[in-house]
């Protein structure tokens, strides 16, 4: 197995940062196998969405509408809201895995890699691509 970690700067609010020319870069010339990318963070999660149109922009709308950033939450360290970030995993999750054919990541035609960070406490994330020979 080959494995690297990228830093990934998200800044200080919600965002959705597409990651898939990291990737391609990874996997490119691999051959055959399988891509997985996993965010070792409590508070980001990784998404298979299409950017650029609007989706990522929606993604962090739902997520605001089911995990408001609140007082609610009993987790209260951090900024305002900040124990929904915990929760995000959940609906997020933290990893995803992906086929390689031909050292490419066999996306669909609207398909992105996508890191998903809500905490704007934490500017800059790491990514873990891992790729597993077929």
């Amino acid at each position: 197995m080959r494995t690297e970690v990228i830093t990934v700067r998200t800044g200080g609010r919600a965002t959705v940062r597409d990651i898939t020319s990291e990737a391609a870069d990874f996997v490119d010339g691999r051959g055959d196998g399988l891509l997985h990318v996993f965010v070792p963070h409590a508070t980001a999660g990784v998404a298979i969405i299409e950017t650029g149109a609007g989706s990522d922009d929606d993604l962090l709308t739902a997520l605001d509408s089911v995990l408001p950033a609140d007082d609610r939450w009993r987790h209260r360290h951090g900024a305002r809201g900040h124990g929904r970030d915990h929760v995000l995993p959940a609906f997020v999750a933290p990893y995803a895995s992906l086929p390689v054919v031909d050292g490419r990541v066999a996306l669909g035609t609207w398909q992105s890699i996508c890191l998903v960070d809500t905490n704007g406490d934490n500017p800059t994330r790491q990514v873990r691509f891992s790729f597993l020979p077929g």
